[in-house]
C-alpha cells in the first residue's frame, strides 16, 4: 500500500499553475528523485507531502499512522538554540519534555540546578516512557558527530544542515523529504549522507542538483513539467536518454497538430462554405482544436548563456613560491608552490573550512601572503560569483541588481535591451521588475551569472556555481565553461561538475594543498596509495628483520641473471619516471581535454599503470639492494 498517494491534485499560484490534476504515489523502500525547471514547484509538492499547505483542488491520502519528516531547502539562521533542543524537536510533543531534562541536568552540572525540578522532570519522563527517546535523541546525536551543548550560532551552514537532518530522522519516520540536501555540504559529507541514506529503510523522497548524488541514490526519477508528473524507472542516465525520446514525439505530435489547426483555419476564412449546415460539425471540431491549443503550455525555454570574455591575458596568470596565507599570523595550509598558466581551468576541493576560500584571495591578490611570494602576469580582467550572493541587494529589483537601472547592456560588443538579456536567463519582463527578495535560491544564480557574464573577463573565479541550479541550467554552465577559453578558478562539491569542466586541481589533504591532473575522480585514482609490489615478497620467510638482528647474515653474491636485473633498474626505473612526466605534461595541456572520451580515458588508465610499475620497480630494487 502506498505511504502517500495523490488524486487529481491541482495547485496554482495567481494564474500560474504549478499542479494540474497529478496522480501521484510513493511505495515503501523506494528513493525517488524529483526532477525539474526551478520554479516548476518542486519544493511545494514536498510541501504538500509534508502536509505543510493544502492543494487547490484533489486530495493527498497518506497511510493511517504514517511517520513523515521533511528537511526543507532553507539552512536555519545562526539563532541561539542548543544542537540538542533542534534534535530533540524531531519527536514531536515529547520534545519540550526532553529539552527540559536535558537543560535541568546541565544546569545541576553547572552547579545552579534546582535537585526538586530534576526529580519531577524524572518522573513525566518515566510516565510518558520518554527515557527511550531521549536516549535516541543521544544516539541520533552521537551518529551525527554533533556536540549536543552547542549553539546553532557557532556552526557553519554544512553542520547546521547535519543536525537539521538529525531532526528529521531521530523519530524514525516511514518516508523522508528532503529539498537540496548536499547544499553547504563538502564533498566528505555528501559522501557520508550517500552511505547513510543507502544504509536506512527509510523511503526517500528527494530534489537534487547533484548528478553524482541522485544517480548513486534514486531507483525512480520523477520530473515535474509544465505542471503534471511523469514517472521514469532506474537511473539518471535512463531517464535522460528517455526523456529525449519523448520530447521528441512530443514535439512531432505538436507540429502536426499545429499543421492540421492551420489547415481549418484556412478554411473557416473561405466565409460561406464554412457556413453550411453540413459544415456545423466540422466548425465546431475547429473551435475544440483552438480550446487546446490554448490550453497547451509551451516548454519553458533553456538559459542562454553567453560570455564576455575580454582581451587574452598574458601565458602567466598566477605563480606562487612556497605561499601560503592565513589570519592573525596563523597560517591555513603549508607553503605552495604552483603555476596557473592560459587557459587552464582549476578546480578547488576541500573540507569546509579548510581554507579554500582565503586560498582564492591569496591568488586574485586580495589577501597578502604571510610568507613566500605570490606573482600575477599581465592583462588580468577577474570576474567573481560569489556563493554568499552578497553581491546581490535583496531590496532593489532584478534590474537594479543587473545593470544599476540602465536600460541597455553590453555582452561581446553587442548593445541589448536588459529586459531582452533577462529573458535569455529566463526572467519575463514582470520577474525582471521584481525585488530579488522574492526570488527562489536558483533564480538568484541565474541572476548572478547574468550578472557576471556582462563583465569582460579572461579570468572567472566561481565560488560553489552550482548550488541551486536546476540540472539542465548546470549542464548549458558547464558547455559554457568548456568552450571558454580564459582562465577558470572553481570551488565546487559537485563531483560530476568538476569532472566535467576543470583540467586539474588543488586539493586540500592534511593541511597542505596538493595539485593534480584532471578532475575529481582523476584526483581519487591518483591520490589512492599504490598497490603492494611484486608477489616475490609473500615468498620471503615470516619476520627475516629478527632473525637478522639476531645474527647477521653474511652477503651473499647474487646469481648472474639477478645481478643483471639489479643493474638494469635504475634505467627501467628513469625511463618509467620520464613516460610518467610526460604523459602528466600532456594531460595538463587544455587540448588533451578535447579528445575523445576513450582517449582520455585510456591516458587515465595508462598513468595508472605507470604508477604502479614504478612502486613495483622501487621495491624490487630495494629487495635486491638488500640481498647483494
Amino acid at each position: 500500500m502506498p505511504l502517500v498517494t495523490f488524486d487529481k491534485v491541482s495547485l496554482a499560484y495567481g494564474h500560474h499553475a504549478l499542479l494540474e490534476r497529478v496522480d501521484f504515489a510513493i511505495d515503501p523502500g523506494e528513493r525517488v528523485c524529483l526532477v525539474g525547471r526551478n520554479g516548476a514547484g518542486k519544493s511545494t509538492l514536498l510541501k504538500l507531502i509534508a502536509g505543510v499547505q493544502g492543494p487547490d483542488d484533489g486530495e493527498v491520502r497518506r497511510q493511517d499512522g504514517v511517520s513523515i519528516a521533511y528537511l526543507p531547502q532553507e539552512v536555519p539562521l545562526a539563532e541561539e538554540r542548543t544542537v540538542f533542543d533542534v534534535v530533540a524537536d524531531g519527536l514531536g510533543e515529547l520534545a519540550r519534555l526532553i529539552r527540559d531534562y536535558h537543560e535541568a541536568v546541565r544546569q545541576l552540572a553547572d552547579g545552579a540546578g534546582d535537585m526538586a525540578r530534576l526529580e519531577r522532570l524524572q518522573h513525566d519522563l518515566e510516565a510518558a516512557d520518554g527515557w527511550r527517546l531521549e536516549q535516541r535523541v543521544e544516539a541520533t546525536l552521537t551518529r551525527f558527530s554533533l556536540e549536543p551543548d552547542r549553539t546553532l550560532g557557532e556552526l557553519s551552514g554544512g553542520t547546521r544542515r547535519r543536525v537539521l537532518l538529525a531532526r528529521a530522522l531521530v523519530g524514525e519516520p516511514d518516508l523522508l523529504l528532503l529539498d537540496e540536501p548536499t547544499n553547504h555540504l563538502d564533498i566528505a559529507a555528501i559522501t557520508w549522507l550517500e552511505e547513510f541514506l543507502l544504509g536506512t529503510p527509510t523511503s526517500l523522497l528527494f530534489i537534487s542538483h547533484d548528478r553524482a548524488f541522485l544517480d548513486r541514490l534514486a531507483t525512480r526519477i520523477v520530473e515535474l513539467d509544465r505542471g503534471r508528473l511523469s514517472s521514469w524507472p532506474g537511473d539518471y542516465k535512463t531517464y535522460l536518454e528517455r526523456k529525449a525520446h519523448a520530447l521528441a514525439v512530443e514535439e512531432a505530435q505538436a507540429a502536426e497538430f499545429d499543421k492540421k489547426l492551420a489547415q481549418e483555419e484556412a478554411w473557416i476564412r473561405q466565409g460561406i462554405k464554412a457556413r453550411r449546415t453540413r459544415n456545423e460539425g466540422r466548425v465546431r471540431a475547429l473551435e475544440a482544436l483552438r480550446r487546446e491549443r490554448q490550453a497547451r503550455r509551451e516548454r519553458q525555454g533553456s538559459v542562454k548563456l553567453a560570455l564576455d570574455r575580454g582581451d587574452a591575458s598574458g601565458k602567466l596568470v598566477v605563480e606562487t613560491e612556497n605561499a601560503t596565507a592565513g589570519y592573525d599570523g596563523v597560517p591555513l595550509f603549508q607553503p605552495l608552490t604552483t603555476r596557473i598558466l592560459r587557459g587552464d581551468r582549476i578546480g578547488i576541493i576541500g573540507p569546509n573550512g579548510s581554507g579554500k576560500s582565503t586560498l582564492l584571495k591569496m591568488l586574485l591578490g586580495d589577501l597578502p601572503p604571510l610568507a613566500g611570494t605570490v606573482r600575477h602576469g599581465t592583462r588580468l580582467e577577474v570576474a567573481y560569483f560569489d556563493q554568499q550572493r552578497a553581491q546581490l541587494d535583496p531590496e532593489a529589483t532584478v534590474l537594479d541588481n543587473l545593470n544599476q537601472g540602465k536600460e541597455t547592456v553590453t555582452v561581446n560588443g553587442r548593445t541589448r535591451h536588459v529586459i531582452s538579456y533577462l529573458q535569455d536567463f529566463l526572467f519575463p519582463p514582470e520577474r525582471a521588475r521584481s525585488p530579488v527578495r522574492s526570488l527562489s535560491g536558483g533564480e538568484r544564480n541565474r541572476l548572478l551569472l547574468a550578472r557576471l557574464f556582462t563583465r569582460p573577463a579572461n579570468l572567472l573565479v566561481m565560488d560553489e556555481p552550482t548550488n541551486d541550479l536546476d540540472v539542465e541550467t548546470l549542464e548549458l554552465l558547464e558547455e559554457l565553461l568548456l568552450e571558454y577559453d580564459g582562465n577558470l578558478l572553481l570551488v565546487s562539491h559537485d563531483r560530476a561538475f568538476l569532472d566535467n569542466v576543470v583540467t586539474s586541481t588543488l586539493v586540500f589533504e592534511a593541511g597542505a594543498v596538493n595539485e593534480y591532473v584532471g578532475g575529481y575522480q582523476d584526483w581519487l585514482r591518483q591520490a589512492r596509495p599504490p598497490q603492494e609490489p611484486t608477489p616475490s615478497r609473500t615468498k620471503e620467510p615470516p619476520r627475516p628483520k629478527a632473525k637478522a638482528e639476531a645474527k647477521p647474515a653474511p652477503a651473499r653474491k647474487l646469481g648472474y641473471k639477478v645481478q643483471r636485473e639489479l643493474e638494469a633498474l635504475p634505467q627501467r626505473i628513469e625511463a618509467l619516471e620520464a613516460e610518467q612526466e610526460a604523459l602528466q605534461q600532456s594531460m595538463a595541456d587544455p587540448a588533451f581535454y578535447k579528445q575523445s572520451p576513450e582517449a582520455i580515458a585510456a591516458a587515465n588508465d595508462k598513468l595508472a599503470v605507470l604508477g604502479q610499475e614504478l612502486a613495483a620497480a622501487y621495491a624490487r630494487w630495494e629487495e635486491l639492494e638488500a640481498m647483494s
